[in-house]
């Protein structure tokens, strides 16, 4: 049988083996913004999944970024070498592409572990730092004002992910994608929930937008052109007078103008008030809004679970990509069923390959002289 989800798709010049897109998700198990060997069984799992593409979870381009203070980063030398002995060890077992989520966590970085209650640690904690944002407002009201970033922050924060991206350059990533999702730092600018600056960069949405543009285009231009350059983006703010499908299409447009490789769209995290429909495939209608403004690669996620629903997804035209997060965690091996259910094909490991049921053979990819 013949299937979307397990044809070729073309990410600028990267050419993926089908169209499952493993989504970033943080671990919060570095230390000091280095991964560890967490990192190494987290990522070599995923990476004999038999996926399109792999991508880390939000590497934080400053120490001032990471989410929590178990964030990895890609801030340092020392942080740059902890990824490359991890990477190392990967690619020796699989050829997956692999890319990189490059994030600023912006008001709603200095956080205790998720597991631990997830609650903000003020700065003068010991696992706790300053905040900055686009303007002196809280996530939460109990909350800590950030700092509002001047323009030496600006630069300094653009700076950032310049040098990050430089970094993953060096490590031979395969693509690179940027963080401007989910309530942090570069989605912050876009909300006018978040961003009350009376400068260029608020009140407008070219205004708004123009920050988030300078990440990029300075993220872009300072690396080859034959490496593609991404972007995550909440489609909505599932709050009234926030950031909508309509803006999030403009900026799309002005993304795809500047030679955005492709767009993920995902939503809400911006403030605690929002109020998410939760159902399967929720933000799928804010990815087909995306798709029909658009030219390059529409990744679509959030509860598409089923292995028919991420098909239905792709023929229906609303996205060419579908990711998965969690439901990889729960079931590292979804590609090598979705195939089975096809009657398609994946790419297993060798050491594997007997893995194979007798009622589906032929479901593997083998090596010509095997």
């Amino acid at each position: 049988m013949r299937t979307k989800l397990f044809s070729p798709a073309q990410v600028g010049p990267l050419t993926l083996a089908n169209r499952i897109v493993i989504a970033p998700m943080c671990q919060y198990s570095a230390v000091d913004g280095c991964m560890t060997d967490w990192h190494q069984m987290h990522l070599g799992l995923l990476a004999m999944s038999g996926a399109g593409l792999l991508t880390i979870e939000a590497t934080a381009v400053k120490p001032e970024g990471r989410i929590t203070y178990a964030d990895v980063g890609l801030y340092s030398d020392a942080c740059e070498e902890a990824m490359r002995r991890v990477l190392e060890s990967v690619r020796r077992w699989s050829d997956m592409p692999i890319a990189i989520q490059l994030a600023h966590a912006g008001r709603k970085a200095s956080t205790d572990l998720p597991w631990k209650g997830g609650a903000q640690l003020p700065k003068d904690h010991a696992n706790g730092w300053q905040t900055e944002a686009p303007s002196a407002l809280a996530f939460h009201e109990q909350e800590a004002a950030p700092m509002a970033l001047d323009r030496a922050g600006l630069a300094a924060v653009r700076e950032a992910f310049v040098d990050a991206a430089r970094r993953s350059v060096r490590l031979g990533l395969d693509a690179i994608q940027l963080h401007s999702a989910h309530g942090y730092l570069v989605h912050q600018f876009l909300s006018p929930l978040s961003n009350r600056r009376d400068d260029e960069y608020g009140g407008s949405l070219e205004n708004r937008m123009r920050f988030p543009l300078e990440i990029f285009d300075a993220v872009r231009a300072a690396v080859p052109a034959n490496l593609p350059v991404s972007i995550r983006v909440s489609g909505t703010d599932w709050a009234p007078g926030g950031w909508d499908v309509e803006q999030t299409v403009e900026y799309a447009r002005a993304l795809e103008a500047r030679g955005c490789a492709a767009i993920h769209v995902s939503s809400g995290g911006l403030t605690p008030t929002q109020q998410i429909p939760v159902g399967p495939g929720y933000q799928v209608p804010l990815a087909r809004a995306v798709k029909a403004a658009v030219k390059m690669p529409v990744i679509a996620v959030g509860l598409i679970s089923e292995f028919e629903h991420a098909e239905a997804v792709l023929v229906a035209g609303d996205a060419d990509m579908i990711a998965l997060a969690r439901a990889m965690l729960y079931n590292p091996r979804w590609p090598w069923h979705a195939a089975a259910h096809f009657g398609a094909r994946v790419k297993a490991p060798d050491q594997y390959l007997r893995s194979q049921p007798a009622r589906f053979r032929g479901l593997f990819d083998v090596r010509a002289d095997d």
